[in-house]
């Protein structure tokens, strides 16, 4: 066994020195919950701490001028490439991702960094004229956006080193100091990629990064003192936060049950790789992983025999083994829960056409058909390695289907008619389409976030920037010269 990429006894962050408490957080791989590293509670004193430097800084973090925050940011990006396989390894150990997904988060991480330091420059206003009354010739306006303030981020564990990039990068871009609290289960890259920004430029106490209980979490969320609370987790939590979080704006990214329609037009061979990587990949713990496949009843028999194929040939197990496609669940209750899932639906009468066993926290890729709506393995988030099949005649009716969820963040069409595309487009609930891929088809620069149960604004670091900052209007009249 190749010696740990995770620090043992690692500082957590408040503002940018470096913290200790009488709380010591172990960090063990799901796969064989070996202890990979460990660091320690943040108690609700350096959470006060923490918002209190944060408040205090936001000024000095606002007069950074773009170039300045451009310049931090993308110094980050190239150091993230530098030490990526360091970040790999670590997101490996302590989240059971397989190393070669842990390497391609790692990569979107560089490209968000990147992204930002490039928007950095470009926030842009606006001037407007306002002579459109006699009493206001002569008068115009400047509309400029202003750093929002300080900014609570939480974020969670499937994506240890890319969702937080989505909260950090942005926030930097704008001007922002972040109070960030990361999962407690995958704290070490977080708290990795806050030294990397230290490192990198990044003013005295900008950021502070905490590991803390959910109920110091919750005493965070409800500070006054910050200006926003963006969150991306579970809908049950994101929900109860915002109820929390008073007069601060509010960003959530939450869950789904992500749908995929194939028409009997579409490219075959193609959608059924594209289901696989899409519904398996990270052990199907994504808000936008497929879980259920629409497929006209026309192409039915040839699109299973295609997609099972791939999916009997992923290979489950040990996150470290370079040939690993598919790694354990966060813990072994998330596997035991999906498996109690699959159970009920077999017993409701669905049909179990792969996968289905579980072995510790790692469950076997499963596909069911059969189903109907109200079973949980349709109309909940599963957060596993489970995909349904679920025929169709009719691509309107599968429409209704796919969208008659109390969720709605991405969905995927396979065809080549325009005309169900556009249809689709404007019928579908959802806060994206994926024409000809799968929901799980995420370009990291583009708009991302849901309606509904799915969440509240959007992430994509153009879009974060608007979120994380408030317009400004100046009204010039030229009446008093």
């Amino acid at each position: 066994m190749t010696e740990s990429a995770c620090p043992d006894g690692i500082d957590f962050f408040v503002g940018s020195e470096r913290r200790r408490s009488q709380q010591p957080l172990e960090v063990r791989c799901p796969y064989d919950s070996r202890r990979v590293g460990s660091t320690w509670r943040a108690t609700e004193a350096h959470v006060d701490e923490a918002v209190a430097l944060a408040e205090r800084h936001a000024p000095a973090m606002a007069r950074l001028s773009g170039g300045e925050r451009a310049a931090i940011l993308s110094t980050a990006s190239e150091r993230l490439w530098e030490e990526r396989e360091l970040f790999a390894r670590t997101i490996s150990e302590e989240a059971g991702k397989p190393l070669r997904d842990a390497r391609g988060e790692v990569g979107r991480a560089v490209l968000v960094f990147q992204t930002a330091a490039e928007e950095a420059t470009r926030i842009g206003g606006e001037w407007m004229p306002l002579d459109v009354l006699e009493a206001t010739r002569g008068q115009w306006a400047l509309v400029r956006r202003f750093p929002l303030g300080p900014i609570a981020a939480i974020t969670p564990f499937n994506f240890p080193l890319n969702l937080v990039a989505h909260k950090l990068a942005p926030a930097i871009a704008a001007g922002n100091t972040v109070v960030l609290k990361p999962s407690s289960s995958t704290p070490l890259t977080a708290l990795r990629l806050a030294s990397l920004l230290y490192g990198c430029g990044l003013p005295e106490h900008a950021l502070s990064v905490l590991p803390c209980t959910p109920l110091i979490g919750e005493h965070l969320v409800g500070d006054p003192r910050l200006r926003m609370l963006t969150f991306t987790g579970s809908p049950p939590v994101g929900w109860r936060l915002k109820s929390m979080a008073g007069r601060k704006r509010v960003t959530l990214e939450l869950g789904g049950n992500a749908g995929v329609i194939v028409h009997h037009d579409a490219n075959l061979s193609y959608a059924a790789r594209r289901c696989a990587v899409g519904g398996f990949t990270s052990a199907g713990q994504s808000c936008i992983s497929v879980q259920r496949i629409y497929v006209h009843e026309r192409i039915r028999e040839a699109f299973e025999s295609e997609f099972l194929e791939h999916v009997r040939a992923l290979k489950v197990g040990d996150p470290a083994d370079e040939t690993t496609d598919v790694g354990p669940l966060i813990n072994e209750a998330s596997a035991s829960r999906a498996l109690e899932w699959i159970r009920e639906a077999l017993s409701g009468g669905a049909r179990l056409l792969t996968g289905g066993e579980r072995h510790g926290s790692c469950l076997q890729p499963t596909v069911l058909t059969d189903t109907t709506p109200v079973m949980k393995v349709n109309c909940q988030e599963v957060f596993a390695p489970l995909v349904t099949i679920i025929p169709y005649h009719d691509v309107d009716v599968a429409l209704r289907q796919l969208d008659d969820s109390e969720y709605g963040l991405q969905a995927g069409l396979f065809t080549h008619d325009l005309g169900l595309v556009f249809r689709a487009y404007e019928q579908l609930s959802v806060g994206g389409l994926v024409v000809n891929d799968v929901s799980a088809h995420r370009v990291d620069p583009m708009p991302y976030g849901g309606v509904k149960g799915s969440g509240l604004g959007r992430e994509g670091v153009r879009w974060a920037i608007g979120e994380m900052t408030e317009e400004k209007l100046m009204l010039y009249n030229p009446a008093g010269l």
